[in-house]
């Protein structure tokens, strides 16, 4: 197991749409592995393999007592039922912005052995599922944002100072590349969970 390197905005892979996984051993077994170790070592709530570089259907999550991933995940939601909070987004580093979601979702698809999974939430977890989903479509969250905010992530981003908060988040991230904790892939059962805790990074 290992530390990854995370995608910063700018990266290419972050806006490919991800293909959906026909291959399942011991190499997606390991990139589940190192995506839980990654996720966890950053304080994040989820990772997309996007993130890692890996252009494929699959995303880890923890949100409290609630931990696992999906793989080829299909994703489900009540619209109209959800609140603007804030969101942020381990691929743009230092900015968080709020968002509506939908407050209920439930994933579905399989784990590494190909087996049915399926996972709902509503509150953080939803917005985790949402978050995620949109990485493997190639789509990152400012892009969801209306008006003002809108206006003001693209400003930030674009400005100079926002570079440097980009390199020294990569910088302080290299620290820990390649490393191994011992911590091994959560494989949480299919659950439902809600969360409103702290705005975590995705």
């Amino acid at each position: 197991m290992a530390v990854l390197s995370i995608r910063i905005i700018g990266d290419p892979v972050l806006r490919t749409p991800s293909a959906e996984v026909t291959s399942f051993g011991p190499e997606l077994a390991r990139l589940v592995s190192d995506m839980m170790e990654t996720m966890d070592d950053v304080h994040g709530a989820g990772l997309a393999a996007p993130q890692v570089g890996v252009s494929l259907r699959v995303f880890t999550f923890r949100i409290d007592d609630v931990s696992g991933y999906v793989i080829n995940p299909v994703l489900e939601v009540k619209t109209g039922t959800g609140d603007e909070e804030l969101e942020g987004c381990l691929s743009i580093p230092g900015l968080g912005y709020p968002l509506k979601r939908a407050d209920w979702a439930r994933v579905t698809g399989v784990d590494i052995h190909g087996d049915a999974v399926a996972y709902e939430g509503t509150g953080m977890l939803a917005r985790c599922f949402q978050h995620e989903t949109d990485h493997l479509n190639g789509s990152l969250y400012i892009e969801r944002l209306d008006g003002e905010h809108r206006k003001a992530a693209m400003r930030a981003i674009r400005s100079s100072a926002y570079s440097s908060v980009a390199d020294q988040t990569t910088r302080d991230r290299s620290q820990s590349l390649g490393s191994s904790f011992g911590l091994g892939a959560s494989t949480a059962r299919p659950t439902t969970g809600t969360s409103r805790s702290g705005a975590r990074r995705s």
